[in-house]
């Protein structure tokens, strides 16, 4: 099979460009797309204006309306139809502009898609995907930066996964589209045009239900998920220099959780620290210090330290960075953690 680019050119052997987080999940749609004409997208302005952050630009051109399809201003309708469409044998993927607007969509995903399997013993299945941006950063206005994950986290039946990177954006997408079971993709849109990195449009998987380690260490454990990857490894390199060996893990996959990775890393370093911009309370923070703590406490040599956002809702944009960690706080928070003895 030969491979197909987003403008519909055809090569022999993939080649490698830099890539933007929002330009490789633009590139795992097309390339979804043209492995299965079963994969369908649909959603708000994303057919000709090519979404609002242009995640699926120039997909409709290539794979018709039949196939990208702009949808009325209801995101209840949004998840409803594409449950419907998946109980049927396609494969949709459903954009909801901001996830602060997928509340109304919430008693379908909950009530419908969580429990379809379930619900006819296997007989149906729900591959669904529903593509969210997420998270602060950027200067938007209310209802536009929250960070609810959890929200999902806690519904059995739901897979929550987060890209942190274009590469994993890229084979995480790919995965979650083959998935038979719904998976809510939530992308961070800090991140959408703030780094690049070389990819190929090789169709390479990525797994699903694992943690990736970013760097080795041995003194601590760093956990993050999202855009507060980036501050977390560059927490790590200022506690290097230090003298401190951070190991930090990307979680990616929040529900369900690779707890068994999360453990087997404190229990080489014996100290955690969590970090994530959602809320405090209720937050996968918590679940994963709850989890340690019930299952590895011999292992720690230190309380878990959850850095996070506040209990709050989201500040506009001149006090977003008080409410959003910051590389300064990590590196305190595990200062703390390394003060016990």
């Amino acid at each position: 099979m030969t491979n197909k680019t987003t403008t519909g050119v055809s090569t022999g052997v993939p080649e490698s460009h830099d890539l933007t987080l929002v330009e490789a999940v633009n590139l795992a749609l097309a390339r979804a797309m043209t492995e299965d004409p079963d994969v369908v997208l649909l959603g708000e302005d994303i057919g000709l204006n090519g979404g609002v952050f242009r995640a699926t630009q120039g997909l409709q051109q290539q794979f018709g309306c039949e196939r990208v399809m702009d949808t009325p201003l209801a995101e209840a309708l949004i998840a409803g139809t594409a449950i419907g469409m998946a109980s049927q044998g396609l494969k949709p993927v459903a954009e909801i502009q901001f996830m602060g607007f997928i509340f109304p969509a919430m008693e379908q995903l909950v009530t419908h898609a969580a429990r379809l399997r379930n619900r006819t013993r296997g007989r149906l299945h729900c591959p669904l995907v529903v593509r969210a941006p997420f998270g602060g950063g950027i200067h938007a206005p209310e209802h536009h930066s929250e960070s609810t994950e959890a929200l999902f986290a806690h519904i059995p039946g739901l897979r929550v996964v987060i890209p942190s990177s274009p590469r994993r954006a890229y084979g995480l997408l790919l995965s979650a589209i083959d998935n038979p079971d719904p998976v809510i993709f939530l992308e961070p849109k800090r991140l959408y045009r703030a780094l690049k990195q070389p990819l190929s449009d090789d169709g390479a998987r990525l797994p699903l239900d694992t943690v990736f380690i970013l760097r080795e260490g041995h003194d601590i454990t760093l956990v993050s998920w999202g855009a507060c990857i980036q501050e977390t490894l560059a927490a790590a390199q200022e506690l290097a220099q230090r003298g401190i060996s951070a190991e930090v893990i990307d979680v990616a996959t929040v529900s369900p959780l690779d707890m068994d990775s999360i453990r087997a890393s404190v229990e080489k370093t014996g100290r955690c620290v969590i970090i994530h911009e959602a809320a405090r309370s209720g937050g996968i923070g918590a679940d994963i210090s709850a989890r340690l703590s019930e299952q590895s406490l011999d292992l720690l040599q230190a309380p878990v330290i959850r850095v996070t956002g506040f209990d709050t809702p989201m500040p506009y944009f001149r006090q977003e960075l008080l409410y959003l960690p910051q590389v300064a706080d990590i590196v305190a928070a595990a200062g703390q953690c390394m003060s016990y003895r």
